[in-house]
C-alpha cells in the first residue's frame, strides 16, 4: 500500500503482507474456488459455406451421457454427469468439491439446417457436430393466367 506523507510517497511491504495473511486465513482457498457460474458446456459455431461446424467442449462425460434431440426446428443437447458423492462420500473423506454435477442443457434453432444430415462425433472430451444447410430449391417458373 501507498501512504502520502507530506507529498511523500511511502510503501509499506508489511501491511500488505499482513493483508495477505488475514486474507488466507479467513479463507485459504481464496476466490480460487468460488464461483457462482454454473459450469455449462462452451461452444463454438463456424460457417463453412454449405454446413456450420459446432464444438462444444464436454470434458468429463462419457459418451452415453449425452443426447441430442431434434423437435421440430429445435436441436437439444443436453449431458449428465453422475456424482461420485453417490458412493458415500468416499468415506467423508472430500475436503472440498467443486467439480459440478447434474444434468446440463443448451438448444439450438436448426430451421436452416438440413436435420436429416447431421451428423455428430465425440472425441476427447469435445462433440462435433456437421450442420448442412438446406439446399434451397431452385424455384420452377410458372405462367400466371390473366382474368
Amino acid at each position: 500500500m501507498l501512504n502520502r506523507k507530506n507529498n511523500m510517497v511511502t510503501y509499506n511491504p508489511f501491511r500488505d503482507i499482513e493483508e495477505l495473511e488475514k486474507n488466507f486465513f479467513a479463507d485459504p482457498f481464496g476466490s480460487f474456488f468460488r464461483s457462482n457460474e454454473l459450469a455449462e458446456f462452451k461452444i463454438d459455431v463456424t460457417d463453412e459455406g454449405d454446413r456450420y461446424e459446432m464444438e462444444a467442449d464436454l470434458p468429463g462425460f462419457d459418451k452415453k451421457d449425452i443426447h441430442l434431440e431434434i423437435n421440430g426446428d429445435t436441436l437439444k443437447l443436453s449431458a449428465e454427469r453422475h456424482t461420485k458423492t453417490e458412493e458415500k462420500d468416499k468415506k467423508d473423506k472430500i475436503v472440498h468439491m467443486e467439480r459440478s454435477y447434474g444434468s446440463y442443457t443448451r438448444q439450438f434453432d436448426v430451421s436452416g439446417i438440413d436435420t436429416n444430415a447431421i451428423k455428430a462425433k465425440y472425441e476427447n472430451g469435445v462433440l462435433k457436430l456437421t450442420l448442412p444447410k438446406k439446399q434451397q430449391a431452385l424455384q420452377e417458373g410458372k405462367r400466371l393466367e390473366i382474368e
